[in-house]
């Protein structure tokens, strides 16, 4: 019988190690990354924690995704004190700068939250950096947008790990520009979450309007499947069709009812 080198039968293994929190589901490291989409301009950027689909058009991301760990949220770095934000070398002018948003009445809107890059200085820097930013209502910024933040956190601490999407939304009209580089200011936002619950996948989404928000957090709740209509995005395609069918298409009870 013919023996194979380890190194050859290490190859044939490493899909298989790339796996597999879901039962019956082959999930890769990439869960989180949506499915390209051809008709916008796209740049990716890989971060230490997480990626975007940036925009060069727009000055501002398609979306940002990231995997949140239990262990990510027990970090002990410090936000970084005075204006920590800073330009993106990757991308080439015209591009966000702060000169775009001083006195733009515009807040500077995490996608990925320095909430949730607490667990590495490198992973803290990142954050503030202008392709993971968009222009957002200080309110939504401070107010549901947070919370929606801290319940992505509360649910990695408690169930392991969740797959995170955000991104702005850009309704069909001419869009607010800006300073000097014009950085398009999104209409709304959406954010889409996957968890893992004893093996099944549970989902839920979010859009929110980028104004002053009164209503309550549940409000905004939508299932994946709604959020891809809208954006025109495929989440989580790692997913089986049964499992993406039930986490995508119906908002995750377990979830829902932990809102607050």
């Amino acid at each position: 019988m013919r023996r194979w080198p380890i190194a050859i039968l290490c190859l044939f293994a490493l899909p298989l190690i790339m796996i597999c929190r879901a039962e019956g589901n082959i999930i890769t490291d990439s869960l989180e990354i949506p499915l390209p989409r051809r008709d916008i301009p796209e740049q990716i950027l890989k971060r230490t924690a997480y990626t975007v689909s940036y925009n060069a058009d727009l000055r501002i991301p398609n979306w940002v995704a990231w995997h949140l760990t239990a262990e990510h949220v027990k970090g002990t770095v410090n936000r970084p004190g005075g204006n920590a934000w800073h330009e993106d070398d990757e991308v080439s002018y015209p591009k966000a700068t702060f000169e775009d948003y001083r006195n733009s009445g515009w807040s500077r809107g995490h996608m990925c939250p320095a909430g949730d890059c607490k667990w590495d200085e490198q992973v803290m820097y990142e954050s503030f950096l202008f392709t993971n930013c968009c222009p957002q209502h200080a309110n939504l910024n401070s107010g549901v947008w947070n919370q929606i933040e801290m319940s992505c956190r509360r649910w990695a601490e408690k169930y392991g790990d969740v797959y995170i999407v955000c991104g702005p939304v850009l309704f069909h009209q001419k869009h607010e520009t800006i300073g000097p580089n014009m950085v398009v200011v999104p209409e709304a936002f959406f954010k889409v979450v996957i968890c893992f619950i004893d093996g099944r996948p549970e989902g839920i989404g979010y859009i929110c309007k980028n104004q002053k928000e009164y209503n309550k957090r549940s409000s905004y709740v939508n299932t994946i499947t709604e959020i891809e209509r809208i954006t025109g995005f495929t989440f989580f395609p790692s997913l089986s069709v049964e499992s993406a069918k039930h986490a995508k298409g119906v908002i995750s009870p377990i979830l829902s009812s932990q809102i607050k």
